[in-house]
Order: C-alpha cells, then structure tokens, then sequence
C-alpha cells in the first residue's frame, strides 16, 4: 500500500488527470486513475501540482534585518553595502539564527523548500558562517539550504577575506562566491575571478560570484568568468549572478559574449526585484530597466534562473519569500509575455534553480524525492498571473505546510455569493 496519493493533478508539463503515488519519501507511481489503496489521498481537482520552488540567489545573514541599525534613505546599492558594514559588528550569532530561521518558515509556508544563500566572510569573527551553518542543520529536514562563501567587500580588496573564505569553505560551506566589480580595479577583479575560480577547482567545488551588478556596460568579468570556467573544466559548475551591465552592453559585444558563456557552462541568475530597484538609479530618463538579458540568455542556451535576493534588508525593504512573485516581475521586466516564455519564467523558479544548485532527486518522475507543492492554479501560467495560493506544501510524502483556498465572498444584490478566483 503507498503511504499518499494525489488525485488528478495537472502538472507542468501540461498532462492532467494524473495520480501521484508517495511510497518511503519517493514518488513511486505518476499516471492517471492508479489504482493502488495509500494510507491518505488528497483530491487535487485538476489544480497543479509542481516540484517545490527553488531560490537561487539570496542573503540570509541579512534577511530581515530592516531598520538595523537604519534604514538605507537612498535605497541604493552602495548605501546599502554601507549599511551592512555598520551593522556588521553589531551582529550575534543568536539574532542572525533567529532571523534565518523565521525566514525559513515564510520560505516554507510559500512552497519554497531550496535555497542557495550567500554569507559574508569579510568579519573575521565569521559570526554569520557558523550561524548559518547552524541553521543548514536545524532546517535541513524541511529545506535544503546551500551556503556561498561570499566576500561582500571584494576578496582582494578587503583584509583577511581570501583567508577568511578558505576557513568558511574549511567549516563546510558549500560554493565558492566573489564580486569581482566591487575590487579596486578592473585588473584586480579579473585577478580574484581567477583566483577564485582556482580555489574552487583544487577543492571541487561549484563558484557563484556576483558578478558585474553594475550599470557600466564596460563591467565585464562575466566574460573573465567564462573563461577561467572553460580553462579549469568547471563547466556547467559555475554561476554569474546579476550580470546587470550586460543591459547596457553594445549588442556585438553581446553577441560575442553569449556563446562564450554557453560554451563554459555557465549558468545565469537574474534577480528582478532587486536588480530593477538597485540599477539605472543615475539616470534620468529614458530609464534603464537594470535587469539582464534573459531571453537572449535563454535563446543562446544559458540557463537562467531567477532569485529573490533580498528581504527586508539593508538593500530591500519588501519581499516574502515568494518566488511567485519574483517570477512575476522577472516576466514583466523581461517582456517575456509569450505562452512559452511565461512558462520558461515558472521554470526560473522552479527546474532551472534546482539544476543549477545541483539539486538531487528533484523533480516530478518516479523515483525522485516527493517534494510536492499543491498551487490554487490549472497551469504554471496562472500560477504567475495568480501568484498562487500554496495549498499543499509536501516534504517527502508528508505534509508539512497548508494554506486555504483564497476565496472572497460578495456582499452586492444580485451578484453571486463568491469570486471565482481563476477570474480575478
């Protein structure tokens, strides 16, 4: 007997009417009308059922941490570096698990049950390393958490930060982070991308830098990245997070650039709420969106994903953990309004992440883990446009998170009793 069964799910990929049976925390069965008794059914009603949401790009150490010790007045980029450099000493370890951990139950709750988070190395205390490690262990039973060592002053640039990351990347942190453009110079930040990525081949490791989050479009150590990539063999290993310069960039050099990138294996992540809200803040009109080139990525064969990035921060004062709602404005920003398009957004969010962080038995096939979400939506493109409700969240076979259904009841004479939510 299967210990869960879903009835009629639509899934992803367009099928419908299909049964998913859960059996030892995999999914053993994925077809329509299966027979076989289970210890509990959930009736999806022909509502979507999708792997969980995957985040690939975020600050946990910063997570919720608004007003500490200010808010950013400007809401810019370098104001909110500043920011997190006074807020640094003033930091416990108690207080960033707190944070973290409250975080991890918003992430929960919205379905989203992986994250690649990058950690600042740069206090050599590493006070926020051994706190988010911690957390790696406390949550690892519902989310699956992958650390970045990142030196948010500049590896090269700041004291003791190539120290501290080897004894960040020494205590178990997962992938090997950088920012190249935050050096002193262009020479020096394509000197820490080799370094960086030197140190990441010797120990085995994935690399995901910050990378060119600037809107200079003479900002390129993506193609710095790229290329150390290829000449180490860590193709398909490596990640350039941000890329916003490439918005301004001359399109031939683009057209160079893409191959480049697609020939290291070097995927893409994009973070539309921050990078549309941190970039073209010098200029006046018309306005650059900021945000980089997602469907010529993807039409060059470069993986992209989406990330959140930030919540309640010293950079960004929204955000719920929703990748719904990153997805959301990732479409809009990117003009990527085709049926396919849309879908390649839910994919953002969703496959693309898991894939590029590596994820293991993730999906929706038999034999991958059975980590499910239930969406109040027929399609992956409603569940943009609705930025669904999660009404199942399941972590190997077993619920861990349910929201009702968002329903609205009417008071107006001679109209119905209820909203029926897939109109609006």
């Amino acid at each position: 007997m299967l210990d869960l069964i879903l009835r009629n799910a639509a899934l992803p990929d367009g099928r419908i009417g299909i049964d998913i049976g859960i059996e030892h925390g995999r999914i053993a069965a994925l077809q329509p009308h299966l027979p076989a008794p289970a210890g509990r059914e959930i009736d999806c009603g022909g509502q979507l059922v999708t792997a969980p949401f995957v985040d690939a790009h975020f600050h946990m150490d910063s997570t919720l941490s608004l007003g500490l010790p200010r808010v950013n007045q400007s809401g810019t980029l370098l104001e909110g570096i500043a920011l997190w450099g006074e807020l640094k000493p003033l930091l416990t370890q108690e207080a960033l698990v707190e944070r973290a951990l409250a975080y991890c139950d918003w992430a929960v709750a919205k379905g989203l049950l992986a994250i690649r988070s990058h950690v600042d190395v740069c206090d050599d205390r590493l006070l926020a390393v051994e706190a988010l490690l911690q957390v790696r262990e406390r949550v690892k039973p519902y989310l699956d958490l992958q650390l970045v060592a990142f030196p948010q002053d500049g590896v090269l640039r700041s004291a003791n930060a190539l120290a501290n990351l080897e004894r960040a990347l020494d205590l178990g942190v997962d992938v090997v982070g950088g920012i190249p453009h935050f050096e002193r110079t262009m020479q020096a930040g394509a000197e820490s991308v080799r370094i960086l990525c030197e140190l990441a081949a010797e120990r085995g490791l994935m690399v995901d830098m910050h990378c060119d989050e600037s809107d200079d479009p003479l900002s390129r150590h993506i193609e710095t990245l790229a290329f150390q990539a290829q000449r180490l063999g860590l193709q398909g290993r490596v990640t350039g997070s941000h890329l916003t310069s490439m918005h301004s960039m001359d399109n031939y050099y683009v057209s160079k650039l893409l191959p480049l990138m697609r020939e290291a294996g070097v995927a893409a992540v994009a973070n539309p709420l921050i990078n549309i809200t941190l970039q073209g803040r010098h200029d006046t009109y018309p306005k650059r969106r900021g945000m980089t080139r997602v469907p010529e990525l993807l039409a060059a064969g470069v993986p992209v994903a989406f990330g959140q990035d930030c919540v309640m921060d010293p950079w960004y004062g929204l955000g719920s953990g929703d990748m719904l709602e990153v997805a959301h404005m990732g479409l809009h920003v990117a003009q990527m309004t085709g049926q396919e398009a849309m879908r390649q957004c839910f994919a953002a969010v969703t496959t693309t992440p898991a894939a590029i962080l590596g994820l293991q038995g993730y999906g929706l096939e038999v034999g991958c883990r059975a980590d499910l979400v239930l969406l109040q939506a027929g399609d992956p493109v409603e569940a943009i446009r609705l930025r669904a409700t999660r009404l199942a969240v399941i972590r190997g076979g077993k619920l861990i998170a349910a929201t009702p259904p968002a329903t609205a009841a009417l008071q107006l004479p001679g109209r119905p009793a209820t909203v029926d939510w897939r109109r609006g």
